[in-house]
This record gives C-alpha cells, sequence and structure tokens, in this order.
C-alpha cells in the first residue's frame, strides 16, 4: 500500500474554506488534520475533534521536540499542526485533508513540499465582503482591513498546485475531489512497483 497524500486548503478568510472541508469529510474518505492550541475550548467544541487542547508548556515542549509541521502565536495563544499525527495518517495511505491560512500553508510547504497545495478563491470580492458582512460579527471598518489583506494573501497563488474558485460550494467540492483523483493517478513510485509485480506473474 503506497503513502497517503496531504492536501492542504487555504485561502483568504471569508472564502469558505471549512465549508469545503467539512463536505470533503461527507463525501471522501479523506481525514481531517486536527489542530493543537492553547487557548481555553469554547461551547460545544470537543478535544481531538476540533482541536487538542493543552497547557503552554506542553504546546512549548512539543515545539522543542521538533513535533510540529507548522505553528504561530496568534493573540497570545499557540495555534500549530502536529506532525506525528499528519505523517502516521500518511504513512497508513489515508489521505489527509488540511484546512489552514496561508501563512501556515506556505510553511508546511518548506517542510512537506510533496503536498497538494489547493487555493480558495471567492467569485468576486463583492462576494466576499457579502460573506464576510454576513456573518456579523466585525465592523465596516474591520471588513476593509479583511478584504486589503484577502487582496494581498492572493498574491501568493503562485505558490500553490492548483486554484478552486469557491462560487457554489458542491462545485467546489467536485473540483477538488477531481484534483484528489488525478493526484492518485500520477505515475509515481508505487507505479512502478506495480510494474514489478506484473513482471512476476509472467
Amino acid at each position: 500500500m503506497g503513502k497517503g497524500l496531504l492536501f492542504v486548503v487555504s485561502g483568504p478568510s471569508g472564502t469558505g474554506k471549512g465549508t469545503i472541508c467539512k463536505e470533503l469529510l461527507a463525501r471522501t474518505n479523506v481525514s481531517l488534520s486536527v489542530s493543537m492550541t492553547t487557548r481555553k475550548a469554547r461551547n460545544g467544541e470537543v478535544d481531538g475533534l476540533n482541536y487538542y487542547f493543552v497547557s503552554r508548556k506542553e504546546f512549548e515542549d512539543t515545539i522543542a521536540q521538533d513535533g510540529f509541521l507548522e505553528y504561530a502565536e496568534v493573540y497570545g495563544n499557540y495555534y500549530g499542526t502536529p506532525q506525528k499525527a499528519v505523517l502516521s495518517k500518511l504513512e497508513q495511505g489515508r489521505d489527509v485533508v488540511l484546512e489552514i491560512d496561508i501563512q501556515g500553508a506556505l510553511k508546511i510547504k518548506e517542510v512537506y513540499p510533496k503536498g497538494i497545495f489547493i487555493f480558495i478563491l471567492p467569485p468576486s470580492m463583492m462576494e466576499l465582503r457579502k460573506r464576510i458582512t454576513g456573518r456579523g460579527s466585525e465592523s465596516p471598518d474591520a471588513i476593509d482591513i479583511r478584504l486589503g489583506e484577502a487582496l494581498k494573501e492572493v498574491s501568493y497563488i503562485d505558490k500553490y498546485d492548483y486554484c478552486v474558485v469557491n462560487d457554489e460550494v458542491h462545485k467546489a467540492v467536485e473540483k477538488i475531489i477531481a484534483i484528489m483523483n488525478a493526484e492518485h493517478s500520477r505515475v509515481s513510485e508505487d507505479i512502478y512497483s506495480l510494474i514489478e509485480n506484473y513482471k512476476e506473474e509472467l
């Protein structure tokens, strides 16, 4: 059995990455990478499902042991992608999808360049504004800042293997499933071992 593939899904805030990944989990056998954080669990969040909730010391011990594919400190709390959990699933032949921001994706590309990197785009900036406004959690000024950041983040698209415009979730998911299927059909070391098996059967 060959190794699984790591699919890294990222893009600006408000593009629907989370919704797409939930749909992928429902429709495929892909596993979701669960991040580790030092922030407290919110109501309804489950340890090991939404995040691995740990102490600051435990997180920093994991950093010291080189245990993250990437990590960052945001507003006083650490967030990171545990390396062991991801690599273990890949070794078992299971595909893993990782939903992450752009800076995190670029860090992962440095340490795991074999990943497949997918950039999610909104159909337009007007639609992105509409989606962020629909959350009802931010002021007009904060929304303008987010949109400005989104424009900057789009400039990193050339670091990715694929881009998918999320105009309708089901269509975006279909495109990503097609990408997954195509990546599994690439000529690789696994194919060469299969060819050797053919020779032994003759």
